[in-house]
């Protein structure tokens, strides 16, 4: 009997370690997910009961709508600056000017949307959710939506052309438009190896300014310069206080932002330093268009968008110092637009 015995007690061990080694059910699950971050994230979301379906609303807050102001400022000061050289207020071609910038923004946002979900990059950030990321949109109709608002934006700036005759502002919009995708599609995106400001300055301060300035004009005057560094100034604090915010996760996912490279404390120095140098901008002119003294009233915006950086607890703050960040930059060039008005 005592062989008997000690095989069923061996037998009973055995079925034990079995059931211990056995993966549990929330592990079956996994062996059909995608290697797709995008894939994974829809994988996630569904198995979520707070997800529902996507409303016009998402694709609204997916537009960034906050960052708009940026896109809109360069055109206000580049009018302005128009009106200094031209008598006459082309007032169709500023509207398609306006047309071409937040569109290209707006398909800057979505392609942005695009890119860091299907890298993965999105996954765990802190403002709020993207699209692609949060599974409930398919990649490729956000994706679409990015290359809508390119196209309007292409059609906008051909009519442009068509109706002052500058031809080679086809090359430059062409370059504005790749410029855009490249920022953090493609295989070497510029946007994750600390390149994001240099592209933010370059287009969305000087193009957008003087290209506005001289379909208005022809002409470039050291009053759209100055307002064209201006506004590139105030739009590489936005990203700044943008990639201060998700530093961290940034970090993590390899993404190497200039606030990763430079970390938290340089940032916060360097956010501070772009602001008031683009009001430095406006002092100066001010000695000659005495209105744009005025201009230091959006810091009653600029002012508290500087405090929060530099005293934020939670990164979720930041999402309100990037806001207050873009209605300066607007404040900014609507008393500039004054001034040379």
């Amino acid at each position: 009997m005592a062989p008997t015995v000690r095989r069923i007690a061996r037998a009973a061990a055995v079925g034990s370690w079995i059931v211990a080694k056995r993966p549990s059910s929330k592990r079956k699950n996994t062996r059909g997910l995608s290697g797709n971050p995008a894939k994974r994230a829809v994988a996630r979301t569904d198995a979520s009961p707070t997800a529902g379906p996507v409303t016009v609303g998402d694709w609204i807050g997916a537009a960034r709508l906050r960052t708009l102001p940026l896109a809109v400022s360069p055109v206000v000061i580049g009018t302005g600056a128009a009106l200094i050289v031209s008598d006459v207020f082309h007032w169709v071609i500023a509207l398609a000017c306006l047309v071409v910038a937040v569109s290209l923004q707006i398909g800057v946002n979505f392609a942005n949307d695009y890119s860091d979900g299907i890298r993965g990059t999105d996954a765990h950030r802190v403002g709020p959710a993207r699209l692609t990321a949060s599974g409930r949109v398919k990649p490729r109709s956000v994706l679409v939506a990015a290359f809508v608002f390119f196209g309007i934006a292409a059609l906008a700036g051909l009519a442009i052309t068509i109706r002052t005759q500058q031809w080679w502002f086809i090359a430059l919009g062409l370059v504005c438009i790749v410029a855009a995708w490249f920022y953090t599609g493609g295989k070497r995106p510029y946007g994750y190896n600390a390149l994001g400001e240099v592209f933010v300055f370059i287009f969305f301060g000087l193009v957008a300014t003087l290209g506005t300035t001289w379909v208005q004009a022809l002409a470039l005057p050291q009053e759209a310069w100055f307002g064209a560094v201006g506004a590139g100034l105030l739009a590489c604090a936005v990203l700044l206080a943008n990639n201060l915010r998700d530093i961290d996760q940034d970090r993590r996912v390899g993404k190497r932002t200039l606030s990763v490279l430079i970390g938290r404390r340089a940032t916060q120095i360097l956010y501070t330093v772009f602001v008031l140098l683009a009001f430095a901008t406006s002092w100066y002119l001010a000695l000659f268009y005495p209105i744009a003294w005025l201009a230091s009233l959006a810091l009653l915006a600029g002012g508290p968008a500087i405090l929060i950086v530099w005293t934020y607890r939670q990164p979720r703050e930041l999402v309100t110092a990037l806001a207050l960040t873009s209605l300066t930059s607007l404040g900014y060039a609507g008393f500039l637009f004054w001034a040379f008005y």
